[in-house]
């Protein structure tokens, strides 16, 4: 690979990290307001009887949150396994650019 070329293909790289290390940060974020959210449904689901409708509601509601967070972690371990293989990627094409150029000056 030409030191142009492989120059693109380290900007590309970058550029593909950041948007991932953004998704991964994003998808924490939800997490975080996810985790809130079931909080705030235990705490208002202790003060009823166990026995009512509101509580069963809740409950459905809270299952719910949990198989989106389910899905919110699959998410952020394919973004993590991306990210993994787009930074190893990066490292080769940064040392094959710097052997490029010390082929070309270094002599």
């Amino acid at each position: 690979m030409g030191l142009i070329t492989s120059s693109v293909r380290l900007l590309y790289l970058n550029s593909y990290r950041l948007d991932l290390e953004y998704k991964i940060q994003l998808i924490s974020s939800e997490k975080m307001r996810l985790a809130s959210t079931l909080n705030e449904l235990i705490n208002v689901g202790s003060d009823l009887d166990p026995e009512s409708p509101e509580v069963k509601t809740l409950e459905k509601r809270k299952e719910r949150l949990h198989l989106v967070e389910k899905r919110l972690d699959e998410q952020m371990q394919r973004y993590e396994t991306q990210l993994k293989m787009v930074e190893a990627e990066f490292q080769s094409c940064k040392q094959m650019i710097d052997k490029n150029i010390q082929y070309t000056y270094g002599g």
